[in-house]
């Protein structure tokens, strides 16, 4: 019998963090066992930069693609039902209050795509 059972943090193995400026969208996949990015997807790339019309700033339109992206190469590494877990509440506060329909979009097109992706403190703000 384990005496130190896992804290419920450490049994999240696979987290996603975003990363949002005015120009950009980038969603990673963290493994939190190695550390590692696994998986990453971005509008800083030359694809998907070239089908968005981001101009000086990145819409929802361009988190939704990014979410897009980000499953399908989930997918392709057998990842997607595996649960990934993202932290809405502190998504959308570290994000700012006018990222939030950026951060849902990414979260939507996640889900929409067929990704197991649980979110912490999901009843906190409505989906957009």
């Amino acid at each position: 019998m384990n005496r130190f059972p896992l804290a419920p943090s450490l049994t999240k193995r696979y987290v996603l963090r975003l990363f949002i400026s005015l120009k950009y969208v980038t969603a990673n996949v963290v493994d939190r066992n190695s550390g590692r990015i696994v998986i990453t997807a971005s509008s800083v790339e030359k694809p998907l930069q070239e089908g968005l019309e981001c101009g000086r700033t990145c819409n929802a339109k361009a988190a939704a693609a990014v979410g897009e992206v980000l499953a399908m190469r989930l997918k392709v590494d057998g990842l997607a039902q595996e649960v990934i877990h993202a932290d809405a509440a502190k998504e959308v506060e570290k994000k700012g209050f006018k990222n939030r329909t950026k951060v849902w979009a990414i979260f939507n097109a996640l889900r929409s795509h067929g990704v197991n992706l649980l979110l912490d403190n999901e009843n906190q703000y409505p989906r957009y």
